[in-house]
């Protein structure tokens, strides 16, 4: 799920590491992160109406992240290709969200056989594409996830099989409040390793090329 989501974080996101950057980002990674759990520990808590709570949050988060995206796209302010993508991903976020919210609106059964079919789903996906991905830390990450993925498939079929698909239901929309709140972690982390890089002093302006910073003291380059 966490690989799922992350072309849509990452697609358009600008220099964190500018500090002017970093102060307008790291609240609303902090917020994010906060909703997530929130979201996440109340799902488990009103769990009559925890899928639709779950599935109308992650389609909000979508249907607004798309929003976002395809207005940047629209901006100029990318290159060709990426406002491509862009284009790609938010409308396939923006579609993907309203029908999220469209069903965790009309019926709580619906949002639960949506993530019952999902989670795995999302979990496989995520795992396979880290594993195509280099990197050693992505290579780890990607069979966790592979592991992780085949258990709760295997957790859902069984439950199904021998408790009844409501029983699978309920099992999704636990695991669903789980992996929500893992992924609100390092969205936490990342926002309070930014809110350091915002804490910076801003740089000094640079001085042309043939400036050596002789003629400063005199009035400047132009005396």
């Amino acid at each position: 799920m966490a690989n799922a989501v992350t072309g849509i974080l990452a697609s358009s996101t600008p220099d964190l590491a500018a500090p002017d950057v970093a102060r307008r980002a790291w609240p609303q990674w902090l917020a994010l992160g906060g909703g997530m759990i929130a979201v996440a520990v109340a799902a488990l808590v009103w769990q009559a109406a925890g899928a639709r709570l779950l599935l109308g949050a992650v389609g909000l988060f979508l249907a607004v992240r798309g929003a976002l995206l395809l207005r940047g796209a629209r901006s100029g302010a990318m290159s060709a290709a990426v406002a491509d993508r862009a284009r790609g991903l938010g409308a396939a976020s923006v579609a993907a969200g309203a029908a999220a919210l469209v069903v965790a609106a009309v019926s709580g059964a619906a949002a639960a056989g949506v993530l019952v079919i999902a989670v795995p789903v999302v979990l496989l996906a995520g795992a396979a594409s880290l594993l195509a991905r280099r990197g050693p830390g992505r290579k780890v990450l990607g069979v966790a996830t592979l592991v992780w993925g085949v258990l709760v498939t295997g957790l859902l079929a069984l439950a199904g099989a021998t408790q009844g698909w409501e029983r699978a239901a309920e099992a999704a929309t636990v695991v669903t409040a789980l992996v929500l709140a893992v992924l609100a972690v390092p969205l936490i982390v990342s926002a309070l390793g930014l809110r350091q890089v915002a804490a910076r002093p801003a740089p000094p302006p640079s001085r042309p090329a043939a400036c050596a910073g002789c003629a400063c003291g005199a009035g400047g380059c132009g005396a």
